[in-house]
């Protein structure tokens, strides 16, 4: 069989050459007929463009990357699907690496998505107390996800602080008196949520807030040990609200208290705090904040697009003249070179905090479609 070229199907699809290389590259500029022409004289003749020959050429492969920690939490998933959206939005592909809690492994999918010219990376990356971003210039955009830094570089994060005040203060509407925080703060989110709580509890001083710091963040059978143990304490000393900083210790905590025999929320009520729907199995459904991961997947994209429009600005003054290109330079560098970007929460109220049957309903957050998060 005959090598199909680009010029062959600019004969079949009765356009010019470079409308086929918009269709293959920045297909957001064709009329919608003129893709469709294009794209199906592509399939008829067996065309694939050839992006190792592009990018020899000084091309730039039309997709980004994108670096998730794991597969197995909504809130990358999200992160995933809203960058997809957004993505395609823009004209870009989008490839998706595993780094399976890897660090080194998150390393190589970043320099593999370098090598191959992606036009910008995004990464969620594994992070820790002393997690900074990769220091010096870098040779495409990239953008962290679910990360905060003061560094330069561009950061998109959930609102961690104001996920932990908004459960908290949910708590308070409920008048709850006893109130238990549950999760380890070693993760730098966690931390920020704890510091949400804090907040709270420093406005009302005759509720008690109690921080068990316990329970990793992934694993429901230490939230349902901690539940277990709660639930044994006397009525009169034992919570009566249970925040928990996960939403997957926050359903191992129901299951706990259940088994020990006490109902949720008649007897202790309780809230995740971080909007994970692969957590949302369980039996009661469960009170946390709406998942920011979508908007944040879609926000690192703009981020993307933002940088690659400021690159194509500078290339064009520079080619203009030396010197407005030096006015660009200088102009840029007394900008704040940190550039951050916070998702707020929402409250999704539900049955494992608000009881349904004979009292006051979960409340609905009006104009809020979960279906543009899930």
């Amino acid at each position: 069989m005959a090598h199909v070229t680009i010029q062959d199907v600019a004969r079949a699809a009765h356009v010019s050459l470079g409308t086929v290389s918009n269709a293959i590259n920045h297909p957001g500029k064709l009329r919608p007929e003129t893709l469709a022409r294009v794209r199906d004289a592509m399939a008829e003749l067996g065309f694939l463009p050839n992006q190792s020959a592009r990018m020899l050429a000084g091309g730039r492969n039309a997709s980004f990357g994108l670096v998730l920690p794991r597969l197995d939490h909504g809130f990358s998933l999200q992160i995933a699907n809203g960058a997809h959206s957004e993505a395609r939005r823009h004209g870009y592909g989008l490839l998706i690496a595993n780094a399976d809690e890897d660090l080194d492994l998150e390393q190589d999918y970043l320099r593999y998505f370098m090598g191959t010219q992606m036009s910008g990376i995004l990464v969620q990356p594994l992070t820790g107390k002393d997690w900074s971003p990769r220091a010096g210039a870098l040779p495409i955009p990239v953008v962290y996800l679910d990360t905060h830094s003061d560094l330069p570089g561009y950061f998109v994060a959930a609102d961690n602080v104001a996920q932990g005040r908004l459960i908290a203060e949910h708590a308070i509407s409920l008048r709850a008196r006893r109130i238990a925080v549950v999760g380890q703060a070693e993760d730098p989110a966690l931390a920020r949520r704890i510091e949400g709580v804090r907040e709270v509890a420093r406005k009302y001083p005759d509720v008690d807030f109690q921080h068990l710091d316990e329970g990793a963040w992934n694993l429901a059978r230490d939230g349902y040990m901690i539940g277990s143990r709660l639930a044994a304490d006397p009525e009169d000393t034992r919570p009566d609200f249970v925040l928990a900083l996960t939403d997957v210790l926050a359903t191992g905590v129901i299951a706990g208290i259940q088994d020990a025999g006490l109902a949720v929320p008649d007897d202790i009520a309780v809230a995740g705090c971080d909007g994970n729907p692969l957590a949302w199995s369980g039996g009661v459904p469960l009170t946390t904040c709406a998942p920011a991961g979508y908007e944040i997947g879609r926000r690192g994209v703009q981020f993307l697009i933002e940088q690659i429009e400021q690159q194509k600005e500078a290339r064009a003054a520079a080619e203009r003249d030396a010197e407005a290109a030096v006015a660009t330079t200088s102009r840029e560098s007394t900008e704040d070179p940190c550039h951050r970007s916070l998702v707020r929460p929402f409250l999704l109220a539900r049955q494992s905090t608000v009881r349904t049957s004979g009292g006051t309903k979960p409340a609905a957050q009006p104009g809020l479609d979960l279906g543009t998060y899930l």
